[in-house]
C-alpha cells in the first residue's frame, strides 16, 4: 500500500506542476484576477496534499498495518478531487455552484491530516 500512495503523490505532484504552469502561462491573460486566484488556490492545496500522499506512503513503510494512516491517504486523495478540482472547474467555467463542493474537500483534507496524526500516535 505504501507504493500506491507514493505513486499517487508523485503523479499528483506532476499534475500540480503542469496545472501551475498552465495557470501561470496559459490562463494569466484569459481569466479575471479573482478567478486566477481561485485556480492558484486549487494548485496550492493540490500540491500540499500531493506531498501529503507521499508522506502517507513513507509512513506506511514503518507502520504497514495502520488502518488510520491508509484512510488518511484516501481522504487526502478525495480532498484533492473535491477541493482542488472543484476550484479548477469553478475558475475555468465560472459556475459558482461548484464552490459548494469545495468545503467537502476541505473536510476531507482536515480529516486526512487528523487521521494521519492519530495513526502515527497509535501505531505500534
Amino acid at each position: 500500500m505504501s507504493r500506491t500512495f507514493i505513486m499517487l503523490g508523485a503523479v499528483n505532484a506532476f499534475l500540480c506542476v503542469a496545472f501551475g504552469a498552465f495557470g501561470a502561462h496559459g490562463l494569466k491573460q484569459r481569466l479575471a484576477a479573482d478567478m486566477l486566484a481561485v485556480y492558484q488556490t486549487g494548485v496550492q492545496y493540490h500540491f500540499y496534499h500531493a506531498l501529503g500522499l507521499v508522506l502517507v506512503g513513507l509512513m506506511l513503510l514503518h507502520f504497514p498495518a495502520s488502518k488510520p494512516i491508509v484512510l488518511s491517504g484516501w481522504l487526502m486523495l478525495t480532498g484533492i478531487v473535491l477541493f482542488s478540482v472543484s476550484l479548477y472547474a469553478l475558475s475555468l467555467t465560472g459556475i459558482r455552484g461548484l464552490g459548494a463542493i469545495t468545503p467537502l474537500g476541505g473536510v476531507a483534507f482536515l480529516s486526512g491530516w487528523a487521521l494521519l496524526a492519530y495513526g502515527a500516535w497509535a501505531a505500534k
